[in-house]
């Protein structure tokens, strides 16, 4: 599997609880995939970087690292994404 969609990745990424939580998110334009707004449907692969704003909080940049399509404990999904120096700063 070297692609899969942006809403699945979100869930297993554990950036939102269900799936249909980050649709909504996504649709609401508040997860950008290379700097651009998306759908959830849009496929990723690794090394794509994606921005997630959430309310009250900085943006939050990741490299994609790794794909899964379960969503497994917390230290497995970490694997699966990279923050950025940009956003640690």
């Amino acid at each position: 599997m070297d692609r899969m969609r942006l809403d699945k990745w979100l869930w297993a990424a554990r950036f939102y609880k269900t799936r249909s939580l980050a649709t909504h998110e996504i649709d609401a334009g508040r997860v950008l995939v290379g700097g651009q707004t998306a759908k959830p449907a849009r496929e990723i692969g690794v090394e794509d970087l994606i921005e997630v704003r959430r309310t009250g909080q900085p943006p939050l940049q990741v490299r994609v690292r790794a794909l899964s399509l379960v969503r497994g404990p917390a230290p497995q999904a970490a694997r699966l994404y990279e923050e950025t120096p940009d956003s640690v700063a």
